[in-house]
Parts: structure tokens; sequence; C-alpha cells
């Protein structure tokens, strides 16, 4: 005796192998309410599966499958488990009514029931759970609404992070230096994270974080006057301290920003490591804080050597490019005295994929960056 379903009205599936009972409790709800039926508790699953109702009246004692083990098995199920389950049954004892709420049963009546006492705790069951689709729809549209702005937000702050790159660059060419050393370095982390000893260190957050504060490596570049920046010839020693000033003067950019906008984190941890220390090398040589091996923060470290392979393939208003095999020798080099001896490995491993990155992203007419001595 399935009701021909209209749109908007809600659905009652009524599970019981009695003909009489099925008959009484539909002609009682059918004015109000969708009815479906099923005559034992596997046709009853078929029917919440295929095509989950709003509330369901379960026979406890049926043929085959039984009301309880009917209840366990839709609770068991993601597509039914949500479905609220009235069970009807002759047993009356507290010992059976207690095993139903268990078995996660909304509601218990006794047969034989009164209809007004049936049809009033069924109205609340569909009222209750007609609140709750509304609750939960509107949480998933939250969470819609949430996840869409928090893309947003990340796509402007990833385009901030690139524009004031950018600025403190001064020159058209610094958005694809910015993007050639963000893949530079996603590409030596993610080869670098298959050695046990990296593994932990290079998450997917950790790269993701590292990718983005890349840009800001030089941000303290926008101090250096343009005169020094942009001068064709070679620097003076005084010129060169002031450009080496760059990462001081970006570290403390960073955390003035860090305590303006009272938002320490990770990110600002990272960003402030990369720009102040990408320019030390393993053996101590390098500057600020003349830092050694494995005290010079991992994420510098990585970007120190994505810096000088962009450095040397990238025309700069002072120089010509450095064909790739050339600049692969020079780094090689380097290999225990400027860079990290494991991360010289990998970028050896992926040369190939440093080239493709370069080929796509390739430079304009000219690049300011710092020089390489």
């Amino acid at each position: 005796m399935n009701a021909d379903l209209k749109p908007g009205r809600q659905v009652v599936l009524i599970v019981d192998d009695s003909p009489d009972t099925l008959a009484l409790i539909g002609g009682l709800l059918q004015p109000e309410y969708q009815i479906k039926v099923a005559t034992s508790g596997e046709q009853a699953l078929l029917v919440a599966v295929t095509d989950p109702p709003d509330l369901i009246l379960l026979d406890v004692t049926m043929p085959g499958m039984g009301g309880h083990q009917t209840c366990r098995r839709l609770k068991a199920n993601v597509r039914t488990a949500a479905i609220p389950v009235i069970f009807l049954t002759a047993r009356c004892d507290a010992q059976h009514e207690l095993l139903g709420f268990e078995l996660g049963a909304a509601d218990y009546i006794v047969k034989p029931f009164s209809p007004v006492i049936l049809l009033a705790r069924v109205r609340a069951q569909l009222a209750l759970k007609a609140m709750s689709d509304l609750l939960r729809d509107q949480n998933v549209h939250l969470e819609h609404e949430v996840a869409h702005r928090l893309i947003e937000i990340e796509a402007e702050r990833d385009a901030t992070l690139l524009a004031l790159a950018s600025l403190a660059e001064r020159d058209v060419e610094a958005c694809d230096h910015g993007r050639r050393a963000q893949h530079y370095v996603r590409a030596l982390a993610e080869r670098l994270r298959l050695a046990p000893r990296f593994a932990s260190r290079l998450s997917d957050d950790y790269i993701a974080r590292l990718s983005k504060a890349v840009p800001l490596h030089d941000l303290g570049k926008a101090g250096i006057p343009d005169a020094i920046l942009l001068k064709p010839g070679r620097l003076t020693e005084e010129e060169f301290a002031s450009v080496r000033a760059h990462t001081t003067r970006g570290y403390e950019a960073l955390e003035q920003a860090e305590r303006a906008l009272e938002l320490p984190g990770e990110f600002f941890g990272l960003a402030k490591e990369v720009v102040l220390s990408h320019h030390e090398k393993w053996d101590g040589s390098g500057y600020p804080q003349g830092l050694v091996a494995e005290a010079i923060p991992l994420g510098a470290r990585l970007m120190a050597l994505a810096d000088v392979y962009d450095a040397l393939t990238s025309r700069r208003i002072y120089k010509e490019r450095t064909p790739h095999e050339a600049a692969v020798d020079i780094i090689v080099g380097g290999r225990g005295v400027h860079f990290d001896p494991d991360i010289l490995d990998a970028f050896v491993d992926i040369q190939d994929e440093f080239l493709d990155i370069a080929l796509r992203f390739p430079d304009g007419t000219t690049a300011a960056g710092v020089r390489v001595r």
C-alpha cells in the first residue's frame, strides 16, 4: 500500500508483517504524510537504503529479520543512520524498551496503541527531523561559504605577498623571479622529503607555508637605492654592504608586521628565517650571522640553492645568463661549502626539473637581484 508520493510531504515507512496493522496505520497517517510499507525487515532495509524516508515505524516481532536486528542494520548504514525509528511492539516490559533505545530508537509505542497518541508521536518525531535537516543544511551551506571565503582570503594573501616582493625588487622581472623560486624550493623539498632524515620535517603543511614565504626572501631590498640595486657596473665595498643589509632589514620589517598584526604564527616564523638566513653558507662564510651547517634553518638552506641557481641562469642588469649546464657545475662546486650536501644532492637528482621551471617562467629584458660573488 504505497500511496502516490506528493512533492514536499514527509515520508513515513511502516514496517509490519500484519496487513491489518499496515492498513490501520497507513489510513491514520496518509492524510498528512506520504506512506511507504514493507512486510519484513529485509524489505525495509532495501526500501530505506534506496530512497530514505523521514521516519520508520518498525514492528519488533516479525518472521526472519526482526525489528531489533533491522534497527541495528539501519543505524550501521550511513544512508539510513539518521532516520528516526519508532518501535511498535506488543511487549511492554522495561527490558525490551531499554534495548530498543540502546539500539538507537527514537520512541517506543506499545500495541494496541491509541491512534491519537501514535499520530502525536509521529508528528513530534517528524518535527524534530525537519528541524534537524534544516540545521544540517544551514551548516553545510555555512561550511561551503566559509571554505569559499578562505580560498578567497588565501588567494588575496598570495597576491599581496607577490606584489610586496615585486615592489621590493622594483623591476618587472620580480614576479617571474618569485614564481621560479617558489617552484625551485618546492621541487627541492619534495625530493628531499624522500630521505628518512627529512621526511618528518618536510610535511605537506611545511612545504606549502615555505612556498608562500619564498617570494619575500628579498623583501629588505626595498631599502636599497636604485643607484645601487640597478647599477650595471661592479659594486664598491660600501655598496655591497648596503646590499647585504637587505637580509636584516627584511627580517625587521616582518618582525614589525608580526607585532602590529598581533598574529605570531608559523608563517611569520618561517618567512623570517628565509628572509634573514638565505645568504648563509654551509661552511659559515655567509651573512648576516655566519651560521654554520644545520644551524642554518632548513627553509633558508633550500632557498639558498634556489636563489643562486636563479641568479646564475637569469639575465641581470650587470650580466648575461649562465647556461643551465654551467650553472649546475658551479653549484655542484659549492657542495659542503656554500650548500647543504643533502640539498645539493637532491638538486643534482632533479636538475632537469629546475631547467623545466626556468623555461616555463622566462625572464623579461632585465632582472634585478642580489649579486653573486
